[in-house]
């Protein structure tokens, strides 16, 4: 057979090939064909959710003795507030005319703040002094009479004795004393009535300038020269009702609110740890003043008041701050107690036993531990089980297992 006669034997023919596109035998291949390709790629899905990382947050464990000789108890924020603070007013409503303090001075008890304008003070106090001193010269006047009047009767008794006057002559002349005398009480009673005018005259000149009553910084001020200051709110919202605010940095101390379901732990007196939230690195010696005794129906709190033990121009009023409420310091040479201390959310349950997840590379491992009795405020005691330095899970997720692949992210 040549060649010619093989190519027309393997030529296709038109109508056959379009019998076999048709037949039924065409889609089955394909539906089954579409469903292995679903089922290789669920399975590809499968398998990279499965070994997907969990993102996971840590913290490292520490020994107790790193803590220090006491333990929170407790832990509430609030604010750095001043026991003595005030804004500063004059007594009388004047014009400023000088203003001579500026944020952040520094001013001492009695120095001048600000001025009034005092022209008007000023001339009602010379009118008042001088007529003061008028009512002084008619009491001086009396007295002169008086004194005189005194003369005059003592001659007229003499001159009655000896027949050379008349006794109504001597009765004129003592009713003379008696009349002077009762005109200079009452010259001396007016007198003193100018004087008292001028001390509240000398009062209110005083007023028009104003000074600090205590020592302290100025954190506000609140007027400037040519406006209206006054004790009373008026004019509108024109009126000034303050010069400035001084605060005595020497009283500021902390008010935390404390959940009233724990104010039990907190004791007038005890220790305390402060830490601003400026500065979260420096711990302020403190205890409590006292406990407020009253609650915020709203928030459930109870107000403490803690002092700070260390006076640092770092703490200024309204900063934030988050307080520590210490156990009684531990005697001297008491050894600390076995173990580490790790975050409360590290530890969970699986399988009824309490466990934490230890970060080792990339993985975790899971191991049983069994928690003391005692807490360190949010933190809990791992007497084994747990090393210091190493890493735990906080608040593990429920898809955590052992040898699970994490991925860290840093704590807040």
């Amino acid at each position: 057979m040549d060649n010619a006669e093989l190519l027309k034997e393997l030529r296709i023919d038109r109508n056959q090939r379009e019998a076999h596109d048709s037949g039924p035998g065409r889609w089955p291949w394909i539906a089954g064909g579409v469903l292995v390709l679903l089922a290789v790629l669920g399975a590809g899905a499968w398998l990279w959710l499965s070994h997907r990382p969990l993102p996971v947050k840590t913290a490292t464990a520490v020994a107790p003795a790193a803590a220090g000789e006491s333990g929170a108890v407790l832990q509430a924020t609030g604010y750095v507030t001043a026991r003595r603070q005030a804004t500063v007013s004059a007594q009388i409503t004047g014009t400023l005319t000088a203003v001579l303090i500026e944020e952040g001075d520094r001013v001492t008890e009695g120095q001048v703040l600000a001025r009034l304008d005092d022209s008007g003070y000023k001339a009602t106090l010379a009118a008042v002094k001088a007529q003061a001193d008028a009512a002084h010269a008619l009491v001086r006047q009396y007295q002169s009479q008086l004194d005189q009047a005194q003369h005059d009767a003592k001659r007229q008794q003499q001159l009655v004795a000896r027949g050379l006057v008349s006794r109504q002559s001597a009765e004129q002349a003592q009713t003379q004393v008696d009349a002077l005398r009762a005109q200079l009480a009452a010259q001396r009673q007016q007198a003193h009535a100018a004087d008292a005018q001028a001390v509240v005259a000398k009062v209110n000149f005083d007023y028009t300038v104003v000074r600090a009553p205590f020592s302290g910084v100025v954190t506000t001020k609140d007027a400037q020269v040519g406006e209206i200051i006054s004790p009373l709110s008026a004019g509108g919202g024109f009126t000034r009702t303050g010069v400035g605010t001084i605060v005595d940095m020497d009283s500021l101390e902390i008010d935390v609110d404390v959940n009233e379901a724990y104010i039990g732990r907190v004791k007038p007196g005890m220790p305390a740890e402060a830490v601003l939230d400026a500065y979260p690195d420096w711990k302020i010696p403190a205890h409590v003043v006292a406990i407020v005794p009253t609650a915020d129906r709203g928030k459930a709190t109870i107000k403490v008041r803690v002092a700070l033990e260390q006076k640092d121009a770092r703490v200024v009023p309204d900063m934030g701050a988050r307080v520590s409420f210490l156990e009684e310091k531990a005697k001297t040479g008491a050894a600390p107690p076995q173990g580490v201390l790790v975050p409360a959310t590290a530890i969970v349950q699986r399988d009824g036993h309490s466990v934490v997840f230890v970060l080792d590379g990339d993985r975790v491992h899971q191991r049983t531990v069994m928690p003391a009795a005692q807490t360190y405020g949010d933190l809990r005691l791992l007497p084994a089980a747990v090393s210091a330095g190493e890493s735990v899970v906080v608040s593990p997720p429920p898809a955590l297992k052992d040898g699970s692949d994490v991925q860290t992210q840093k704590s807040p």
